[in-house]
């Protein structure tokens, strides 16, 4: 039993060298040195002994062996040591005798880790955001039900309880609703169904919606502008309702919604985003950020902005972001402001009125949903 078991291990061992690829290096090397050799040895017909013949032409063998396995060394040592370095996590860094391939598979490797790294890093703030601020609601619910059920509350009162429940439920699903478009669209491609639609009417009906958060706010919602393109209204709408809502949101005195040649634009007069589009326009960020002057843990940062940039794209367009600093003088006043004059703003926290200069005009934020083929 000892000599087919030892057979079957040099079977293996045969098999392991030629599926490597320092085997199959060898193999090539060893023929193209042997193979010339065995074809002038039989073409010359030496005048010498059979044996004398077959004892030579192993040494050649032997030989043309052992320079393929070196060779086939020296070929595969950058791969060996791209290997090793793999293994330690420490192969970024290129050196100086690695061939243009083992470069571009240091290349890959690292953008394949970093979007490894990225992947991870939105599943933590995926997860993040399911534990901090889908709890929230849900704690508020539960004491909200909690004072319900468990004191005595006169009606007025149940009645403010409830429709405090109402709001809580209503932001957890939006929150819910958020996210898992933001999933999908990440997923997949936004589907559009194409019609040619009015968008004045589409930017008078978000107005509409929106009328009572901005009047509580005391801010001023004004649309402007008129014509049509061939979009998929119910999307649009939504995204439109997206920037509406966050102007609405952040802005201190008015937003603007409007219809231009390139597309959609919201306007509105607060703090502004702080820091570049493409960067906060990305879904289930690892890393909390500031948005319109209001902190987002991580997880929830740039969800709306990544619905509304990638419902933008299905339609072949883009979401562009601009911030207007604020005009000296008002171009509809003659004389510059009395310096001395006191401020005037109103303050929908206090219904006071204080006085400001009317030439001058806060800092603006204008986010352009830009669509193809705008017709007055």
């Amino acid at each position: 039993m000892a000599a087919p078991l030892v057979s079957a291990h040099h079977t293996k061992e045969q098999v392991r060298l030629r599926a490597t690829l320092r085997g199959q290096f060898t193999l090539v090397i060893f023929l193209l040195a042997f193979l010339p050799n065995l074809v002038l040895t039989f073409t010359a017909q030496p005048n010498v002994p059979t044996l004398t013949l077959v004892v030579w032409m192993l040494v050649v063998g032997l030989l043309c062996a052992v320079t393929g396995y070196v060779l086939s060394g020296a070929l595969l040592r950058p791969l060996n040591r791209l290997e090793t370095e793999v293994q330690r996590g420490d192969f970024a860094q290129p050196h100086a005798d690695d061939p243009a391939e083992i470069r571009a598979l240091r290349g890959a490797f690292t953008t394949l880790l970093d979007r490894l790294g990225t992947e991870q890093g939105r599943r933590s703030a995926f997860m993040a955001t399911l534990v901090h601020d889908l709890k929230t609601p849900l704690i508020a619910t539960g004491h909200l039900t909690h004072a319900l059920t468990a004191y005595p509350l006169p009606e007025a009162e149940r009645r403010e309880v409830g429709v405090q429940i109402q709001a809580e439920t209503a932001r957890l699903l939006a929150l819910v609703q958020q996210m898992a478009d933001a999933h999908r669209f990440e997923r997949e491609d936004v589907q559009v169904q194409l019609v040619q639609t009015d968008l004045r009417v589409l930017l008078d009906n978000v107005a509409r919606r929106m009328a009572p958060q901005a009047e509580a706010r005391g801010l001023s919602l004004s649309v402007r502008g008129s014509g049509s393109a061939p979009v998929d209204a119910h999307v649009i709408e939504r995204a439109v309702s997206n920037l509406t809502e966050n102007a609405v949101r952040y802005a201190q005195t008015r937003v603007q919604l409007s219809v231009t040649p390139q597309g959609i634009g919201v306007e509105d007069d607060g703090p502004g985003l702080s820091g570049d589009l493409a960067d906060l326009a990305q879904p289930f960020n690892a890393q909390p950020a500031l948005i319109a002057g209001q902190h987002y843990t991580a997880g929830t940062a740039g969800l709306g902005l990544f619905i509304v940039r990638r419902i933008a794209e299905a339609h072949g367009g883009q979401l562009l972001y601009e911030r207007h600093p604020p005009p000296l003088f008002d171009p509809h006043r003659l004389e510059p402001p009395d310096p001395l004059a006191p401020p005037s703003v109103h303050d929908p926290t206090t219904s006071a009125t204080h006085t400001v200069p009317d030439v001058f005009s806060p800092s603006s934020s204008l986010f352009t949903l830009t669509l193809p083929e705008v017709t007055p």
